[in-house]
């Protein structure tokens, strides 16, 4: 086999991969629609608590049928940070975030988080951040503020809302950065399983607020709030620490600048909201630059069996 090809192993590795990746970022993008289906019923505490209820048991359920054990101590740390960060903190102050800011106020704000993760990847963990996902990241972040100013005006603004997004962003790239030396010693599942059960730990004085507004809630809002428990929280986190342990955080997160566009796209289809020219223009720009910094210009530098990236990502990810 030529040197300037990668090994059939290392191929599949980097397609499993990017399917993961794929499926995390659809189903982000569909929490959107269920967060604000859920979010008039719910207060943001109850909601993130009935969320990551929900979640944890469908993957303690399924922790148990594949017999995974508890994370290795090293593992613990990284684990414990991700969970207060990420799947607590994150979660209520991002609900609570988009009850007081309109829709594309938030999507400016919380798509700063793939650029901290960039900056706190590079900073922490010695990820490289090579000129091809330096421009991604600027392109896509240039198409979530164009969809973020065509969304915005419609529901009013306020200093504590784009306080609570900044706080919710900030969160997002610390769990995600914490959560990457983690899966060194434990399996994605393992480290999901186990961050969103501190995530629900943290979440707990919020139960009296969750039983209270569950008597009253309509079907469809419980629903929507067991859907982003099991789908976007059970599902979609397993598939991104599967696709994070394979990668840098920096790529990783520039992935997720594919979102905005495709809840432009959901919107559309569940909610029948037309988007304008000036969002799809931005939707564009989005997925191009995704395009833009997850490739690469050659992968001849992968060892056999391993996911080919270029030569200074892969000591990125072995300094780590």
């Amino acid at each position: 086999m030529s040197n300037n090809s990668p090994s059939r192993p290392g191929r599949r590795a980097e397609l499993l991969a990017a399917g993961a990746a794929a499926v995390t970022v659809v189903l982000w993008a569909s929490a959107f629609v269920s967060i604000r289906s859920a979010g008039d019923a719910y207060s943001p505490g109850a909601l993130a608590l009935g969320r990551l209820l929900a979640g944890a048991l469908t993957l303690g359920v399924i922790c148990l049928l594949r017999r995974e054990g508890v994370p290795p101590r090293s593992a613990w740390r990284g684990i414990a940070i991700s969970g207060v960060l990420w799947f607590g903190f994150y979660m209520v102050a991002l609900n609570w975030g988009e009850q007081q800011v309109d829709a594309g106020t938030a999507a400016l704000v919380v798509n700063t988080g793939p650029i901290l993760i960039a900056l706190l990847g590079a900073r922490l963990l010695g990820d490289p951040m090579p000129p091809r996902l330096l421009a991604g990241m600027a392109v896509s972040f240039a198409g979530a503020v164009t969809v973020g100013l065509s969304m915005s005006g419609e529901g009013g603004s306020s200093v504590l809302g784009v306080v609570l997004c900044l706080l919710a962003a900030i969160a997002y790239a610390g769990g995600v950065v914490a959560q990457k030396p983690a899966l060194g010693s434990a399996s994605p599942l393992q480290v999901t399983t186990f961050g969103c059960l501190v995530g629900a730990v943290l979440c707990l004085p919020f139960a009296g607020q969750l039983v209270q507004e569950a008597g009253d809630a309509p079907a469809s809002a419980t629903l929507n709030m067991l859907y982003l428990g099991v789908f976007p929280t059970a599902l979609a986190f397993t598939t991104w620490a599967y696709a994070l342990s394979r990668t840098t955080a920096s790529r990783m997160g520039a992935t997720t600048y594919a979102a905005p566009a495709l809840v432009v796209l959901m919107s559309w289809l569940f909610l029948g909201e037309v988007p304008g020219l000036l969002t799809l223009v931005g939707g564009v720009l989005c997925l191009a630059g995704v395009a833009v910094s997850r490739s690469r210009a050659a992968a001849r530098n992968a060892a056999p069996g391993a996911v080919p990236e270029p030569r200074s990502e892969q000591a990125g990810d072995s300094a780590r």
